[in-house]
């Protein structure tokens, strides 16, 4: 067979280009993503349902760990208020003679590693009295104790009325009473603005009123003391600087190693004279308040997404049924079968992540709402915050797999019979 020649110069076609003819055109992303949201901007009303599928199941995973954690902290913030971290060291009873506690207790405990604080009172000895009046050996069941400045945030407590000893105070002949104490002196007041209060007689001394403590539930001891400052304790009373109790503070993981270390720490020379209360019972409760809820957070958040994903699956597959003649008008036009996998998987992902951005938003707004009504501290657990994004979109993945190639393996003479 001759070779058509122009102006006597054979021409030969290029041995590629039938090669290049054939070879698929991929799409750009920009374009595959055209693609895939064309479905959504033109099926708006399904889209929106489809999408506020997937933000229900989100939102609901989100709200199903961010309430139960703000829950959850409030009850942890309650049972912590009863001393779960805190120990109470004291000197071994009825020992002859008595056993006393260092006076540098404190200090040496300070240098335990977990140990956060601590803070320390000691009994005086001494009587309180209303007045001068009254029976000099009738101290109305109250004790009066050596107190250091930092007590109050270690034992959770507070001032109600009045204020706590302050540096300068602490020196002087003034005194703090507990919510007991007050009631049996007749104090029931202290002048605003730090003016002179009543004052009540320890010893053969006078000691002014500036403060009442609110009840201290986790130690009722307090609430019967009179608190004296420790230097005044030392200059007015005789106290001999010897500690009776010591309250510890520490990380919780470590209560028990602290426990276990206070005696030869308060006491080296004479370990068994000290006596360590032991863990609070409600640091049991609140490990185990901590697990039950971190369960009930996987596995609701687990039922949220899968209710998600299925819901985004159904509408991708209900999908490509009635798109049948547009995939099979693509096809017949030469989109092959790679494109049409990837038009219907980023249709799917882009449905699943725009429900979870919406979902996401509902969610951090209604736990929010709720806890502030409850006046709970608002707890939005950053992991559900970031599944509830990255798993829209792998949940999007996932339901747009089986639609996407069931799409793509439909033949377009089939497809355009639908027409």
């Amino acid at each position: 067979m001759s070779t058509p020649t122009t102006g006597g110069t054979p021409h030969r076609a290029h041995p590629g280009t039938a090669r290049e003819a054939a070879r698929p055109v991929r799409l750009a992303v920009t374009d595959l993503l055209g693609l895939g949201l064309l479905g959504i901007r033109t099926r708006r009303t399904r889209a929106a349902l489809s999408a506020l599928g997937i933000a229900i199941g989100i939102a609901t995973m989100i709200v199903v760990t961010g309430i139960p954690a703000s829950s959850q902290a409030q009850l942890m913030r309650e049972l912590s208020a009863l001393g779960t971290n805190m120990l109470e060291v004291r000197a071994l009873p009825d020992q002859d003679p008595p056993a006393l506690l260092p006076t540098e207790s404190t200090a040496m405990v300070r240098r335990v590693g977990p140990v956060t604080s601590v803070s320390a009172v000691a009994n005086t000895h001494r009587l309180v009295r209303r007045s001068d009046r009254t029976d000099p050996d009738d101290g109305s069941g109250l004790t009066v104790l050596a107190s250091q400045l930092d007590l109050l945030p270690i034992i959770n407590a507070r001032v109600q009325h009045g204020s706590w000893l302050t540096p300068a105070t602490e020196r002087f002949p003034a005194v703090v009473l507990g919510a007991v104490a007050a009631a049996r002196l007749g104090v029931r007041d202290v002048p605003a603005g730090g003016g002179p209060g009543q004052q009540v007689l320890i010893g053969d001394r006078w000691f002014t009123v500036v403060g009442i403590l609110a009840a201290v539930p986790l130690l009722p001891d307090i609430d019967r003391s009179v608190l004296v400052g420790w230097p005044a304790a030392q200059s007015e009373l005789g106290f001999d600087g010897h500690p009776t109790v010591l309250y510890v503070r520490s990380l919780e993981p470590a209560v028990e190693q602290v426990r276990a270390v206070l005696p030869e720490t308060v006491n080296p020379q004479s370990p068994a004279d000290v006596l360590v209360s032991r863990p609070s019972d409600a640091l049991a409760a609140k490990r185990a308040t901590e697990d039950a809820f971190s369960s009930l957070f996987l596995a609701l958040a687990a039922v949220a997404l899968l209710v998600g994903g299925i819901g985004v699956a159904n509408t991708m597959v209900i999908s490509v049924l009635e798109r049948r003649a547009e995939i099979g008008l693509r096809r017949a036009l030469g989109a092959h079968r790679g494109q049409i996998r990837g038009q219907f998987l980023t249709e799917s992902v882009a449905l699943a992540s725009l429900g979870g951005v919406v979902g996401t938003l509902l969610g951090l707004a209604v736990t929010a709402g709720y806890a502030a009504y409850h006046q709970w501290p608002v707890v939005i657990p950053l992991a559900a915050t970031l599944a509830g994004l990255a798993g829209a979109a792998v949940v999007g993945v996932v339901a747009g797999v089986y639609p996407s190639m069931r799409a793509a393996a439909l033949p377009p003479t089939e497809a355009l019979a639908s027409i």
